[in-house]
């Protein structure tokens, strides 16, 4: 009978850890993470490359100008 309790003790702490693991492991809302003035360039001339259909070498040097700029 100690065995039985024991194992369904242990059992319903294992359930409400992982509960907890997995919320932890949730990322934070996008409204929170706030965007470095580089990270909003990169997305810009991304954008601008994409729009221009840029591939290869071309793509590179224009992100390149793009980012220096």
């Amino acid at each position: 009978m100690k065995q039985l309790i024991s194992v369904i003790v242990l059992g319903a702490g294992l359930v409400c850890s992982s509960a907890y693991a997995a919320k932890a492991a949730e990322p934070a809302p996008a409204a929170a993470k706030i965007k470095t003035k580089q990270q909003v360039k990169m997305a810009n001339c991304n954008k601008d490359a994409k729009e221009k259909a840029l591939k290869g070498g071309e793509r590179k040097k224009f992100m390149s100008t793009c980012l220096s700029a």
